[in-house]
Parts: structure tokens; sequence; C-alpha cells
């Protein structure tokens, strides 16, 4: 569709001259002699563009550009005067004027002025809808949850986010130790910089040694050449040691030294290399235990836990659970194509009931196999993995205490829509009716 413009002046020549300059660049332009009359036309028609004379009988043109602003803020005004003044020309682009042009002005300079302002408007235009993209597209890395032990987690990363300090983090497999590592780095000071992250239990002592260190060209059969180490790479970010009750005493030494230098040396090398990084680490073990029962240096242990962050295992925090779900749901819909918008009563039922021994990741794994599955909005439970199906044969609403868990499940979502009531039906699978019925049932009064 072709711009649409608007040039309101007293004069029928400038209207004239800039409207057959302003067409012949394929611009749709219409006139107005006043601020009345524009008026009338920008409420009975799209107009993208304006160039709006400042002095005419009546209301003047910057009478009408606060005017217009206030009702239509993306309109793009362009101002116009034979009387220019410093003060004018900053009252206009003040008042939200793109640009300020005066008479007498040449066909060529109101050209350029409108495919300038036009240019300009598309940018901010393609900003504001990538920033709005992003910011409705779910993060990489995001915790999950409301439950006081996710809390209070949330307020120790926000506790040490400008801090440089090394931090420990405990857990089960699966609890999410690695996506709370990614976290407390896009929330620290380093955030721009390399997040390097190693397993230590997938690999062989003297592999994970070269891949931390580096080596020297010529330091064992097949170093044919100098090779920087994760730790040397990290300069600046942070590297993250996953399952680090993994690594061998001797490579605890190791550990130690780089930590308390900061400093690197290859394998085969008596170089020393300075690295400013951040360490932080995670072991499936708990890790005190380990230096008990001689497995892990005790020196290292206190080194590592300046903060100690334990992730509960999902079982601990099953009032997460439906937050989870419709977190995993929107990905994954979104991920296969898919429009499936939530589980059924009994389905949420059966998976409340599960344990979940393999934590979030588990779930996350459980909820992509019925997004893919399912054949209706609406996830059924036959859809669900038989294992966890047979678990839970019955579930009654007594031992259950089904009321409490719908309620809750009803105030996560509407905490996810933001109290927007149809997004709310639509995530539970049922209709406004019913949802002002159930909101009424529990006394959940919306703000």
């Amino acid at each position: 569709m072709p711009v649409k413009i608007l040039v309101v002046d007293d004069d029928p020549q400038v209207r004239k001259l800039c409207t057959i300059a302003l067409k012949r660049e394929g611009y749709e332009v219409s006139g107005a002699n006043d601020a009345q009359r524009a008026l009338n036309i920008v409420d009975t028609k799209s107009i993208d563009l304006m160039l709006l004379d400042i002095v005419m009988p009546g209301t003047d043109g910057l009478e009408l550009l606060q005017i217009l602003k206030k009702k239509w803020e993306e309109l793009i005004v362009i101002m116009i005067t034979g009387f220019p003044s410093i003060e004018t020309s900053i009252k206009a682009i003040k008042n939200g004027a793109y640009d300020y042009i005066t008479k007498p002005f040449s066909i060529d300079e109101i050209r350029f002025s409108v495919k300038k302002a036009l240019e300009y408007h598309n940018t901010l235009e393609e900003n504001s809808k990538l920033k709005q993209a992003l910011n409705n597209k779910d993060k990489p890395y995001e915790l999950i949850g409301n439950s006081p032990k996710i809390q209070e987690i949330f307020k120790i990363i926000e506790s040490v986010r400008d801090m440089d300090c090394t931090i420990l983090i405990e857990g089960e497999s699966g609890t999410g130790k690695e996506v709370l590592a990614r976290i407390i780095h896009e929330n620290s000071k380093r955030a721009d910089k390399p997040f390097i992250a190693i397993n230590c239990g997938a690999l062989p002592e003297t592999l994970l040694e070269s891949e931390l260190f580096g080596y020297k060209k010529g330091a064992f059969t097949g170093a044919v050449r100098n090779k920087r180490g994760l730790f040397e790479a990290a300069d600046g970010g942070v590297v993250f040691l996953d399952e680090i009750a993994e690594t061998s005493t001797a490579l605890q030494v190791k550990l130690l030294r780089v930590l308390e230098e900061k400093a690197i040396r290859r394998v085969g090398s008596t170089e020393t290399i300075n690295s400013d990084f951040r360490l932080l680490a995670a072991t499936n073990k708990n890790l005190l235990d380990e230096v008990g029962k001689g497995n892990f240096r005790e020196d290292l242990y206190y080194r590592l836990n300046v903060i100690s962050l334990v992730m509960p295992p999902l079982r601990e925090r099953k009032q997460d659970i439906p937050l989870l779900l419709e977190h995993f749901v929107r990905r994954f819909s979104s991920q296969h194509s898919r429009k499936i918008t939530g589980f059924s009563k009994e389905t949420l039922e059966i998976l409340l009931m599960y344990d979940f021994p393999g934590n979030v990741r588990e779930l996350s794994n459980i909820v992509e196999r019925t997004v893919i599955l399912s054949k209706n909005k609406i996830i059924q439970k036959e859809f669900i993995p038989e294992i966890i199906r047979k678990k839970n044969p019955d579930v009654k609403e007594d031992d259950f205490k089904l009321d409490i868990v719908e309620k809750n499940h009803i105030k996560n979502v509407l905490e996810v829509t933001k109290n927007h009531k149809s997004k709310t039906a639509a995530l539970l699978g049922i209709d406004r009716k019913t949802l002002y019925l159930k909101l009424k049932r529990f006394g959940i009064i919306l703000k």
C-alpha cells in the first residue's frame, strides 16, 4: 500500500506544490487548509505522515501538533513555516515533530525530508517488532518456579550479581544446574563475555586436563600445534565445571592452583598465562560427603564453596509443576508447529502425583513427547508414558486434595497471562464462563 501523506497549509499554492511533488514519488497525497479539516481527515483516514504549516488561522500548527501527538503518537509530522526562529523549531521538535523546514523550500528539499522521515520511522518500527519478538520469545535459559526454594535461589542470584565470587551448585541430575549457572552468568557484569561449560565426568583425565589447560606443541604424540585451554579462552568470562566431583585428586591440585593464582600453564609448558575468569562448579553429589570419604580435596572444596546453591529436586517443589508445564507446552508447541494449549485435569493429576526421578529434564522430555503425539489441543492421559500412569492407576480427589491443586494451577496460569481471562481460559482448556465459576468457587479475586 502507498504511504498516505496529508499536507496541511492555508496556502493553496503550497498544498499544490507538495501534492504534485510527492505524488510523483508514488505517495498518496491529500490536503487540508486548517486544523479542523486536518483532524477530520486523520480521524477517518489512516495517515502515515503530515506536512504541517505552523502559521494558520484559528488553531496554529504547534497547537495542532500537540493534539495530534496525544491521539496519534506514531504519526510522523514535518513542520513547515515562512517565519523561522530557533525558539519555534525547538518547540516543534520537543512536541514530537520529526523535522522542521522553512519556506521557501524546493521540491527536492520536501522529497528528501519526507524520505528520511519515513526511513527513520521504518527503522523504529522494525526495532520495536524485534524487541517485542525477543520479549515474547522464551528465553533459552530460564528458571521457572514460585516455590519458596526457587524464590530463595532468585534472591541469592540477585545479591551476588555484581560480585565475582566462586559459586558451587549442588543438586540431583536433571534439576537444572547448568541452567542456573547460565542465569548467574547472564545476570552478572561478565554477561557479554564467554560462558564455557565442560562436563568433567565425560572425559578421561588426560583429555580433560588438555581441554582445561591447553597444551604446547610437542607435549605428547599428536600435539602438532599449540592449543589454548578453556580457562585461557574464558578470559573475562566464566568457566563452568559440571560434575566436578568426578575429577581426580591430581587434577584437583591443579584446579586449586589455577583458582588461587588465576594463571594457567599449558600441558608441556613452563610458561604462565594469566586469565581473568570466574569459576562456577556443579555436582550431583554431596561434595562435603565426598571430602569425608577422601574422594575430594578439602582445600578445593572450601575454595569452591564461597557461595553454595542447592537446586531442589522436582518432587520437593511440586507446586512449580503447573508453571513448568505451561512453559514447556509453549516452547515445544512453537518448536514443533503444534497448537497444544494444555493438559486435561486427569492428566495434570497424574503428573502431579509422580515424583519425577529425572527431575525437570524428565518433565521436559515428557511434555515434548506428549506435544508431538497428542491429537487434540488438550493433552489426554493416554499420551503420558505408561510407566507414569501405572504408578498412579486410581487418583482419588480426597487423597490428592484436587481442589487445592486446581486452585493453585489456575492462580499460576493467571500469573503467566497477567490476569488475562481469555488467555487463561484457553490455556486451561475451558471457556470463560467456566473460568468465572471456578474463580468464584475458589475465591480468587483478580486485581
